[in-house]
């Protein structure tokens, strides 16, 4: 007699339990469930999975199972008759799909173009590959050259490459354990990420910053100005790059950076200086589109990789534009009197645990508008290459 009722279905907690004759209900930590046969297939066990619950019904996944059964003892292997109704598809196509399903809660462009070249260029011997066919040698082909010459890169590739497996056996198209997990399975064929080497962005020494941005500003060109601006509000570069004039108000020099553009998840002010709004007032003379920072096609911002473009025209080396945050960073601690938690938070760092963010209830605006008037003062060519501000006393 079958073990399982509607409400077991509905209700049970995370294990796996039988209905009989081969059929189970897989629930996992998260709550999800999933329908799983167990059957003999010339000898060996083999498991196939008939979908999730609720979109399959008790009845069905029963429905399913005695159709598969009959298969099997007819000759025919259930999986894969039921591949060719599927049409499984390659993990390039299913990738693509998963990268642009997922991309549109991405938070900006820089991302999804990541999602999509490490999925295009670094997988691509996977891409012709069907689903289901892939094991975990094909995995490690993919991302043992990466690993200990560019780990973040890889790190991130081994996720997305699991993300794009775990959709698949979502869908029906495999079944068995994910070939790219980590714990418990590649973490013993790799070495572990905290034993690599990952650096930090390679960051400009604060003192060379006001000689460098004398230079810029010799160069005329958006991606000078965005990149001067965004050294200046120690912005992250998709922040500073999909800024919308919606955004800023000159008249109380703010800019405010919405939730859902900044990665920690919620609103930033930001504080102007004089020399970051005669920025803004320059270019909104010449406004054509709602991004301050416009690119070559409509209604689209300047490229993820134009102020690194900007580096690279005038052979900056050892640095990069998310290392400038790193170099304020050290600046604001090495010279200046300024609280670290003012620094932090205008880098728009977490501080503290949960129970300290819960009292925490301004952003110290104000406080961050001297911080930051004193760094684009530090930065002015003409008035402090040569002397730190705010000096600390002692």
């Amino acid at each position: 007699m079958p073990k399982l009722t509607a409400r077991k279905v509905e209700t049970a907690k995370p294990g796996k339990y039988g209905d009989g004759e081969g059929l189970q209900l897989a629930v996992s930590a998260s709550g999800a469930r999933k329908w799983v046969l167990r059957f003999q297939w010339r000898g060996r066990p083999r498991e196939m999975g008939l979908g999730a619950f609720p979109l399959v019904s008790l009845e069905q996944a029963r429905d399913a199972a005695r159709e598969a059964r009959k298969l099997a003892k007819a000759g025919i292997d259930p999986i894969a008759d039921n591949k060719r109704e599927k049409a499984v598809p390659t993990f390039g196509e299913l990738a693509d799909t998963v990268a642009a399903d997922l991309s549109e809660g991405f938070r900006n462009e820089k991302h999804k173009a990541q999602w999509k070249m490490t999925l295009t260029v670094y997988a691509k011997p996977l891409r012709a590959m069907s689903v289901d066919a892939i094991e975990t040698a094909d995995v490690l082909a993919v991302l043992k050259p990466l690993w200990t010459a560019k780990p973040e890169t890889a790190s991130r590739l081994r996720g997305r490459i699991e993300k794009v497996l775990n959709a698949a056996k979502a869908k029906g198209f495999r079944s068995g354990e994910n070939p790219a997990a980590w714990r418990g399975h590649l973490e013993n064929l790799l070495p572990k990420q905290s034993m690599l080497t990952r650096g930090h962005h390679a960051a400009m020494p604060y003192a060379d910053v006001p000689t460098f941005i004398n230079k810029l500003r010799e160069r005329d060109a958006t991606a000078a100005l965005a990149l001067e601006f965004t050294i200046l509000t120690a912005a992250r570069t998709g922040e500073a790059l999909e800024a919308d004039w919606s955004e800023f108000d000159l008249d109380a020099n703010v800019w405010t950076v919405p939730a859902v553009r900044m990665k920690p998840g919620r609103v930033h002010r930001v504080p102007l200086s004089e020399r970051a709004v005669e920025i803004l007032r320059g270019l909104e003379k010449e406004r054509v589109s709602r991004f301050v920072f416009p690119g070559q096609k409509a209604d689209r911002p300047l490229s993820g990789m134009s102020m690194e473009m900007v580096l690279r025209r005038m052979k900056v080396e050892n640095a990069t534009v998310h290392g400038f945050r790193s170099s304020f960073r050290d600046w604001a601690g090495n010279e200046t009197p300024f609280p670290r938690d003012l620094a932090e938070t205008a880098l728009s760092h977490v501080i503290g645990d949960k129970a300290e963010q819960a009292y925490r209830r301004g952003d110290a605006l104000e406080k961050r508008r001297a911080l930051m008037e004193a760094w684009a003062n530090y930065c002015e060519p003409s008035a402090a290459s040569n002397v730190i501000v705010l000096k600390k006393s002692g």
